[in-house]
């Protein structure tokens, strides 16, 4: 569909800012663009529309240049009481008409949202009314009939009913984990106890997911506050927590925490409750503004570089009887809510907390987090059995195989206190499947495993080698000889195949009859079933920061760029990896490289120095070509540039495996082998022996057979038959190149 060159778009931020809302930004102006329409940045949210004048600013490709790392927005945003007014709505449709612009991509909260449907709603008779009073003239009245808006949520406390994640919540996490991680190692030092206050007056998102992902003691949150006696059920968890083995604890508490009758809970309060009945030195830290400061994480570059591609082309591309929309994400897709039904649901949580609903709060939140809510009990309290109820205690192992991905330790953690939760006795294998059958084995306790979560590597190590068929024997005796009831394998493609291969021999090995579950985790994400594994996030997080500073130290010079990610032949690291760093151009093993497209590449990548371009990056996933290496492109772009603009090669190598665990990562890793542990649970209580890997269907952890695995994936090429990154990689040319002519259309999207 071709638009017409008359169509204006605008895009405001407004209300809070949050991480990410500068890649909606960007994302907006440059689909417009695409789509031959004209975006307008309208600056300091609504207050440039009532004001407009220099506040409405079209915009090119170069004004959103260099913005998609920034924290912030570039168009800024404010607060204004004016345009809660009638007359304040009046002077924005007169200055929105006037500049032709009808046609909004809106990113704030509700109240930012509630705000731009009302103006959509009152549009049609304040253009009458101007109209009347000669303002405008009844052609352009005719000609602008029609208010189109698709918003985009920016909040980092995560609080819109409908939709996964929220821009700018993913980053506030990170910042919350990176403070939590810091006090945690003072904390273990003195045996100390620390209260922390995080975000959230009406969601507990950030208050939960950081307690999970920190590996903290006990949360208070807005939704679901303790019953009874909530100081001395903390006091209780607490010493409970260091007579097994604590040295810290950590409490944190949302802004909006409250009791079961609706009173307040303040960081002052729990640090006064503990140092009255634990008799100890308390401190508390309020991370305040922090939270919504420093650069975006990958997922708020890639997610809402989508979001506004979509926002834009769904109000450019509307129908002429289109309501309003939010577009939202649901299980990695992207979903269009109605607008002010969705906004509805998200106050109606604010009167289920006033009038004490805590149920109802709990599952307008979703069923994800009532699970996490439920998880975190476990997983935070050292007594056992909850669930346990076998003769005699199943002896449950747990083993890394492949390749190391960060969050490996998170997930142990995991399994280890949820088994002992089950009444397992939790026996870590060190060493991956040659430790098994060198028979390394120890049990692992509720304390032992205390600081697993934000470690990186494996502490019980992991290897790539599996057994051969001629060790089948041996690993057969070494499973009847530690006595071994039942298995975890928490790694990659190289521990699926292990399992697969076990599970074929059951019939000439009677010990591989056993229930064993392997939970995807592999920085490749080429797992079956698993659309994202643990430590994908992590490499991803890690290239961005890296790929940030190489732009960095290419911007006093003219200098093409070509980096190279891990992945082998699954281009997920390299396709997200350019899409959060903003490059030019991807090279993936799925499509490979041929030299006519070499070709085109290089006399786009002159035209581009020639035009003023100072940065050229190129990402190639590390198996793009046998032929056309990383070292090999750099030459010829280099040849071929003769002189224009000099390159440089960078292989990111192994940190890709390296550094902590993100928040995502430590908190999938919880959720997968939580599910792990109950189909354990199930299949011990049953007396079955089913192999099983955790896979992720519409948004559901499911226990899938590990005989289904060859029905999808390629197993000599280790790649899944589907992915649903697979379309995402035209977004990254609409984004990098003002010439990139070829139209995509609507991206995936879940309706609502």
């Amino acid at each position: 569909m071709t638009t017409d060159a008359g169509v204006k778009i605008g895009v405001l931020t407004s209300g809070g800012d949050a991480q990410g809302m500068n890649a909606v930004v960007r994302a907006v102006v440059r689909t417009a663009l695409h789509e031959g329409a004209r975006p307008y940045a309208i600056k300091e949210g609504w207050q440039g529309a009532v004001q407009g004048g220099a506040l409405l600013t079209e915009m090119t490709w170069r004004d959103v240049s260099g913005i998609l790392n920034q924290g912030g927005t570039a168009i800024g945003t404010a607060r204004c009481d004016e345009f809660r007014q009638r007359a304040g709505i009046k002077k924005a449709v007169y200055n929105l008409v006037k500049e032709g612009i009808d046609r909004l991509v809106i990113i704030g909260g509700d109240g930012t949202l509630s705000g731009a449907d009302e103006l959509r709603a009152l549009w049609p008779e304040l253009l009458q009314e101007l109209v009347a009073e000669n303002q405008i003239t009844p052609e352009l009245a005719a000609t602008h009939q029609k208010l189109h808006i698709a918003g985009v949520v920016g909040s980092i406390d995560n609080d819109l009913v409908g939709t996964d994640m929220t821009v700018g919540a993913d980053t506030a996490l990170h910042r919350i984990i990176e403070a939590i991680d810091a006090i945690a190692s003072t904390a273990a030092s003195h045996q100390r106890t620390f209260v922390i206050e995080v975000m959230g007056r009406r969601c507990g998102y950030l208050a939960l997911m950081s307690a999970v992902a920190g590996g903290c003691d006990y949360v208070l949150i807005p939704e679901m506050p303790a019953a009874g006696d909530w100081r001395a059920q903390m006091c209780e968890k607490l010493r409970i927590g260091r007579a097994h083995g604590r040295r810290d604890s950590l409490v944190i508490v949302a802004e909006g925490a409250m009791d079961h009758a609706g009173n307040p809970i303040t960081a002052a309060e729990v640090q006064r409750t503990l140092e009255e009945n634990l008799g100890e030195d308390v401190r508390v830290t309020s991370l305040g503004h922090v939270q919504r400061g420093g650069t975006p994480s990958a997922y708020d570059r890639w997610m809402p570089t989508l979001l506004g591609y979509t926002a834009a082309h769904e109000v450019i591309h509307a129908d002429a009887d289109q309501e309003p929309i939010i577009v939202g994400t649901r299980n990695n897709r992207l979903v269009r809510l109605p607008m002010m039904h969705t906004i509805q649901q998200t106050r109606a949580v604010k009167e289920y907390l006033n009038t004490q609903n805590w149920e109802a709060a709990v599952s307008s939140r979703g069923k994800g987090y009532r699970e996490m809510l439920e998880i975190f009990e476990t997983i935070s309290s050292p007594v056992a059995c909850s669930h346990g109820d076998f003769s005699t205690p199943p002896r449950v192992g747990i083993l890394h195989a492949g390749g190391l991905a960060p969050g490996m330790n998170a997930a142990a953690r995991a399994a280890v206190k949820l088994g002992v939760d089950r009444g397992f006795v939790m026996l870590g294998i060190e060493g991956g499947f040659p430790g098994l059958l060198e028979e390394k084995i120890r049990e692992l306790k509720w304390g032992d495993v205390e600081g697993w979560a934000e470690d990186g590597g494996a502490e019980l190590g992991t290897r790539r080698t599996i057994p051969t068929p001629e060790q089948y024997y041996a690993l057969s005796r070494a499973i009847e000889n530690t006595k071994l009831d039942a298995l975890i394998v928490i790694g990659g493609f190289k521990g699926y195949k292990a399992v697969y291969e076990m599970w074929q021999e059951r019939g000439r090995y009677p010990a591989f009859n056993i229930p064993i579950i392997c939970i995807p985790a592999s920085i490749d994400n080429n797992l079956p079933g698993a659309e994202i594994s643990i430590g994908t996030d992590t490499a991803l997080n890690n290239n961005s920061r890296t790929l940030d500073q190489i732009k960095q130290s290419a911007s006093a010079s003219k200098r093409c760029f070509v980096t190279e990610t891990m992945g082998r032949k699954n281009g997920y690291l390299a396709v997200m990896s350019a899409i959060t760093a903003g490059a030019e151009k991807v090279y993936l093993a799925e499509k490979g490289i041929t030299l006519a497209q070499l070709s085109q590449d290089v006399k786009r990548m002159v035209e581009a120095f020639s035009e003023g371009r100072r940065l050229y990056l190129v990402v190639r996933n590390e198996n793009a070509s046998p032929y056309y290496t990383t070292d090999f492109l750099a030459r010829v772009f280099e040849a071929e540039g003769n002189g224009l603009f000099d390159v440089r090669a960078a292989i990111l190598g192994h940190m890709q495996q390296g550094g902590n665990p993100t928040p995502f990562d430590r908190t999938l890793a919880v959720r997968l082998v939580h599910k792990g542990i109950a189909t354990l649970a199930q299949e011990l209580k049953a007396q079955k022996s089913g192999a099983s890997y955790i896979g992720q269907k519409d948004g559901t952890l499911e226990a899938v057979p590990i005989s289904h695995m060859p029905e999808v994936m390629d197993m000599q090429e280790r790649l899944p038959h589907q992915a649903w990154w697979h379309d995402l990689e035209p977004v990254l040319y609409v984004m990098a190149n003002p010439n990139f002519t070829e139209k995509l259309g609507r991206l995936q999207i879940v309706q609502d």
